[in-house]
């Protein structure tokens, strides 16, 4: 099988039954790109040996489909550096995270560990955006994002603690999914503020982000509608006071047209002053809990650390319990009062992935403002690659719906996509 980057999980399994591949195919071919961008993309910390497929696994929805894994993920074969440059280094964990043992068991073969920054925060690791490698991929799970966008692997695996699935997406042009807070589990993943560290996936088609969802949750597949009729969809970003980049204005005019083609319903949407405070409440809880979750590597590895992690530790270790549980009461009020907005006003919301383009270099990620409120809810999100900046790079936008509606959220982008 030629390498597609157009190919879907379920092409792919269509052409093994039909004969018109093999099951390393995939993989063959995604080594061969590898070969070919690695050296200007530098997305990988570690590549996996070719692996040996189980046939009994035939008919699992992964089979054969090659992944990346961000590498705060334990695996057993594989090390895991942590984002630190090796000061902290493991050759291999005792037992395989739960994500990576979940995905062996429906057919995915692990193609390797995917760059992440420093403890998945801001001290950018070695990767470059590979639609210009001048310029930053976002991040945290910078190495997951680019070796899609790159067409490395079909599917890579990252986290969001802030805006480290939904930001790289939209810097890089790709689909990223980041779903309902808890819908699996992140035993064997590097914690960095626990109430809010979720794992979500990358992938080049939307059909893939939905065929990852069944398999991992065990949910129904996900079919599209016919059009979005009777489908209301509230335009808000949070926060909702600052002005867009003109590329981002542009970004979300196009997905509100394209969402009205579809027959979508566009409804003025006002949440009130307490939803801009959840920003800074995010960065609190966030702080509080890294503190506590990276006590012991700060113990050790401080000097070594960089200036960015320190700070945000320290700045953890300052913060009192009162106002990390005022933050954390606030975020449970405002979770009962959009579940309200969802179920009387709107099914999803339209809103920013990020302030704009990728940033020129790659010394920093880039700004994960628009996703902070929205990881502190817990709800799940999926950047949508439909729109390109003044310099010709992508610029995402994302759906939000209520917790425990991805499936709705998904059937909708999905339907979107396909009008």
């Amino acid at each position: 099988m030629d390498h597609d980057p157009e190919m879907t999980i379920d092409a792919y399994h269509i052409a093994l039954a039909d004969g018109q591949a093999e099951p390393l195919d995939w993989w063959h071919a995604c080594v061969a790109r590898i070969d070919q961008r690695e050296h200007d993309v530098q997305a990988w910390e570690a590549l996996a040996p070719e692996p040996t497929l189980d046939p009994r696994l035939a008919k699992s929805p992964l089979y054969g489909v090659p992944v990346g894994i961000k590498d705060i993920i334990d695996t057993v074969d594989l090390p895991t550096r942590w984002g630190t440059r090796g000061y902290l280094h493991s050759a291999g964990s005792l037992v395989d995270a739960a994500l990576v043992t979940l995905l062996k068991e429906q057919g995915a073969l692990i193609m390797g560990k995917t760059v992440s920054t420093e403890f998945a925060y801001f001290t950018p690791g070695k990767t470059r955006n590979p639609l210009d490698v001048s310029r930053t991929p976002g991040g945290s799970s910078s190495g997951s994002a680019a070796a899609v966008a790159a067409g490395m692997v079909p599917l890579a695996f990252g986290t969001q603690t802030a805006g480290s699935m939904i930001r790289p997406a939209s810097y890089c042009g790709v689909f990223g999914f980041k779903p309902t807070f808890d819908t699996l589990s992140t035993a064997g993943v590097k914690a960095f503020a626990p109430s809010l560290d979720t794992l979500g996936w990358f992938a080049r088609h939307i059909e893939d982000i939905c065929t990852t969802f069944s398999a991992l949750t065990r949910a129904p597949s996900i079919k599209p509608l016919n059009n979005l009729a009777g489908v209301r969809v509230g335009v808000r970003s949070l926060p909702g006071n600052i002005a867009f980049d003109a590329d981002v204005e542009q970004a979300l005019a196009h997905a509100q047209t394209k969402l009205e083609q579809a027959g979508a319903e566009l409804v003025p949407l006002v949440l009130d002053e307490r939803y801009e405070a959840l920003v800074e409440h995010q960065k609190v809880v966030m702080a509080y809990e890294a503190a506590q979750a990276l006590a012991s590597e700060y113990a050790r590895f401080a000097e070594q650390m960089g200036p960015k992690l320190v700070e945000l530790i320290e700045e953890g270790k300052a913060t009192s319990y009162a106002r990390y549980l005022e933050a954390r009461l606030a975020t449970d009020t405002l979770q009962q009062a959009l579940k309200g907005v969802f179920e009387s006003e709107v099914e999803v919301i339209l809103a920013a992935s990020a302030p704009g383009e990728a940033p020129e270099g790659i010394e920093a990620t880039g700004d994960p403002l628009y996703s902070r409120a929205w990881t502190l809810l817990g709800v799940p999100c999926l950047n949508l690659p439909l729109s390109q900046g003044q310099n010709g790079m992508p610029v995402g936008v994302q759906l939000v719906a209520n917790r425990w509606q991805d499936q709705k959220l998904l059937q909708i982008a999905r339907t979107l996509l396909n009008q």
